[in-house]
């Protein structure tokens, strides 16, 4: 049951991994086709949001293979500014006794 709950989360990490490229892709191409809507430019948009597609499918999977998408996802979501106040704390603990 661990490891089916364990590659449930390593999916919901490589979907947010995918997001970021597609979302981008898919911004600049709908830019460029809202901008001046034609056929060309509809297929120029669709074609940039398939790139964006396919490269966050293979950013994903190489993360997901090499040190897992959970442990990308939390890193990239961390707070290290958090991280400094809590080694400033135990420094003041420590040199008040």
């Amino acid at each position: 049951m661990n490891k089916v709950f364990e590659y449930i989360t390593e999916i919901i990490g490589w979907l947010q991994i995918v997001a970021s490229p597609l979302l981008i892709g898919s911004g600049i191409g709908a830019f460029i086709y809202f901008r001046n809507p034609s056929l060309t430019n509809l297929i120029i948009g669709i074609v940039i949001s398939m790139l964006g597609l396919i490269v966050g499918i293979i950013w994903a999977t190489k993360i997901w293979k090499t040190k897992g998408t959970m442990w990308f996802v939390s890193q990239v979501s961390a707070t290290p500014d958090l991280d400094n106040l809590v080694d400033a704390e135990k420094e003041t603990k420590q040199g008040s006794r």
